[in-house]
């Protein structure tokens, strides 16, 4: 077996004192060569890609992983990317939507301690992400706390356990105790397509809060907004009275830019039609994200709405959104791509049909 190693940063390899803030440290020192256990599950080459901390992660470093992963992939049997734990789960949603069709594993991991520490995580979430990326599981993935977590479907949830993140709608792919107890839900292989690295960056998310003043949502509409994410209450509900979105919403969808509603609960389904508000809303235009994640909403809106501008290579018209980014967006929400939602509770996502 042959495994690629990404370094973009995080804990695992900060250093740091009592009286000295953790920082991202060089990599001159071989991982495998601290952990040599490693090269016992498999050939290991390593890549490094960047060393940040990973609240510095941004759009255009994704589409580079993404792109030394897809690249790889001829190579090797499975690549791990260590990762900082803040923003992982964004980078696997990220991934696994510019990674859709994938035959084989691509492993996230990090640690909430780094490395040299005596009572660090990160040997044993090291070890047991190389054991998953040996394995059949064709799918990014995060594996932390003795656990393989779809990436799509996970959040940080945790800053001082060592149990970090949580799944809480989308049951462990892999769980890790004296053996690998494999889940039935795992994806099948799918057969890879030329990478397409586009994405929009130019979409906003906001978490709605008592009192939010509508002017501000309104007023980013008109900065070239091509996306906005809602962050809402409960099963999907938005103010529809003092302070009623309605209204941002309706101009939104009028200036073709969608309006896709997250629960801010940690385990919701959105569900636009159970109360009257998010009724309004849904009736305004917006789309229902059932039971995403907020951080797979916004990878996957940003993959859309990248796919729908014409590639730069292409000399013809665009396949995407020619139809409309907000029609885009309705077809792309309404189905899962590779398991971010749950298949059975998708009716919320479009409008009702008939009238009432």
């Amino acid at each position: 077996m042959r495994l690629l190693l990404v370094h973009t940063g995080g804990t695992l390899m900060m250093r740091g004192g009592p009286d000295t803030p953790l920082r991202p440290a060089s990599y001159a020192e071989d991982l495998l060569a601290q952990l040599p256990v490693l090269g016992q599950i498999a050939d290991v080459d390593s890549h490094v890609l960047s060393m940040i901390d990973s609240s510095d992660m941004v759009p255009s470093l994704w589409v580079e992983l993404a792109r030394v992963v897809h690249g790889a992939l001829d190579r090797y049997d499975g690549v791990v990317v260590i990762h900082g734990t803040d923003t992982m789960a964004y980078t696997a949603s990220a991934l696994a939507f510019l990674l859709e069709d994938l035959d084989r594993p691509v492993i996230l991991t990090g640690s909430q301690r780094p490395l040299d520490e005596v009572r660090t995580d990160a040997r044993q979430n090291l070890i047991d992400a190389f054991q998953l990326a040996t394995m059949a599981i064709p799918e990014v993935g995060i594996a932390f706390a003795s656990k393989l977590l779809r990436g799509c479907r996970t959040s940080k949830v945790d800053a001082w356990g060592y149990d970090a993140f949580d799944s809480p709608m989308c049951a462990p792919l892999a769980k890790l105790g004296v053996g690998v107890e494999l889940a039935p839900h795992i994806l099948r292989p799918r057969a890879r397509r030329a990478f397409d690295p586009r994405l929009e960056t130019n979409v906003l998310a906001v978490r709605l809060f008592p009192g939010l003043d509508p002017t501000l949502l309104s007023r980013a509409l008109d900065t070239g907004l091509k996306g906005l994410v809602l962050k809402a209450f409960g099963a999907g509900n938005v103010p529809t009275m003092e302070s009623s979105l309605l209204p941002v919403i309706e101009k939104a969808t009028q200036l073709d830019i969608p309006v896709v509603i997250v629960s801010q609960c940690h385990r919701a389904h959105v569900e636009l039609g159970r109360y009257e508000s998010g009724a309004r809303a849904q009736a305004a235009g917006a789309i229902g994200a059932a039971d995403m994640t907020d951080e797979a909403a916004l990878a996957k809106l940003m993959v859309v709405l990248g796919r729908g501008e014409p590639s730069p290579s292409s000399k013809g018209p665009s396949k995407g959104p020619s139809k409309g980014r907000v029609q885009a967006a309705r077809e792309a929400f309404s189905r899962a791509a590779v398991g971010e939602m749950s298949e059975e509770r998708r009716q919320s996502i479009l409008p009702p049909t008939g009238g009432g």
